[in-house]
């Protein structure tokens, strides 16, 4: 890792540079402790993502996820896992440069979209289906994979616990898309028969069991994969705030190891904590889910299966890795 200065943080400022990279624009981020950059490589030209973490004032907390989402990048290599090209530090910040993704995040695809086909649907659940597989196998063995997704999480028993759309991105705006898994800060592992109970994630994905404080598995993600096909097929989540208010404020609020992580625009920890009171009875009350009822008629019922017993609330009965990765709607 080399050292460097720190490039000015407003993009209506000239380009700065960090090691072999110039910035260009900001794509998004966090502000004010991360901000992912727009960059292209000085030597080749190749654009790229550079994702600036300040330390400055960085919980210890906040470290140990940063620390180990560049532990897991740095060890894996597969076509649905964001890639890590480079990391740099300098006194005041941390740039983790990424392979640039030109569809965005999920979560932009499905807001200038709206609800997808069904098949568009199926291809993406694949490719986060192959993705989980990673986890069946030690972290400290992660080596090149070559099959994509969820299996790769599967093979290493690693739990990501912040599945969402705005942590999925897209290799370009299409919807034949690659989706690479990105943000790995909340990964941890997790073997067969272990529980763990650190709050952490962002609640409109996040597993019921999770948000009550109970012991959970690696059946969350299941959960979270769950809520995302559920809003691929819908255009929205399967469970939301009942105001605008606390819909944005599950949309924006991220629980990192017990840390409130909150978006500028949200002021109040109380929105957000009553909004999750809200969602919680929201899905005890539900008794199916709230398709509409033109698009369930339309559905293939396997894909109904999937979405009605992924999204479970009784985690022992939820689909496992392995139901998921052999059901039917894979083969429709």
């Amino acid at each position: 890792m080399g050292s460097t200065a720190d490039p000015r943080t407003t993009t209506t400022e000239a380009p700065a540079t960090v090691g072999g990279y110039e910035l260009r624009e900001r794509l998004g981020g966090r502000p004010p402790s991360t901000v992912v950059w727009r960059a292209v490589t000085r030597s080749t030209g190749a654009p790229v993502a550079v994702k600036q973490v300040q330390l400055a004032g960085l919980p210890a907390r906040l470290r140990d996820s940063l620390d180990c989402e560049v532990r897991f990048l740095a060890a894996v290599s597969h076509p649905n896992i964001i890639r890590l090209i480079d990391v740099i530090q300098t006194q005041s910040c941390l740039y983790l440069v990424l392979e640039l993704c030109e569809g965005g995040d999920l979560a932009a695809f499905i807001q200038r979209n709206g609800r997808v086909d069904e098949h568009v649907a199926r291809n993406f659940m694949k490719q986060i289906r192959n993705y989980v597989l990673i986890h069946c196998c030690s972290l400290n063995h992660l080596t090149q994979l070559t099959r994509a997704g969820l299996q790769v999480l599967r093979r290493h028993h690693v739990v990501h616990r912040d599945l969402k759309p705005q942590n999925i991105l897209l290799s370009s705006p299409s919807s034949d898309a690659i989706l690479k898994i990105s943000d790995f800060g909340l990964a941890r592992v997790l073997r067969p028969g272990e529980y763990t109970d650190t709050v952490c994630g962002s609640c409109l994905y996040m597993a019921p069991e999770v948000m009550l404080f109970q012991k959970y598995n690696d059946k969350v993600d299941m959960w979270s994969v769950g809520a995302i096909l559920f809003e691929l097929l819908n255009g929205y989540p399967p469970f939301r705030g009942r105001s605008n208010v606390q819909v944005a404020a599950l949309s924006l609020v991220r629980v990192v190891y017990g840390i409130w992580v909150l978006n500028p625009t949200v002021v109040l920890i109380a929105v957000f904590v009553s909004a999750c009171l809200q969602l919680l009875q929201c899905i005890n009350r539900s008794t199916s889910l709230p398709f509409s009822k033109p698009l369930l008629s339309s559905l293939h019922p396997d894909c109904v299966d999937m979405c009605t017993r992924l999204l479970c609330t009784n985690p022992v009965k939820r689909l496992s890795f392995q139901e998921f990765f052999n059901h039917g709607f894979f083969r429709v």
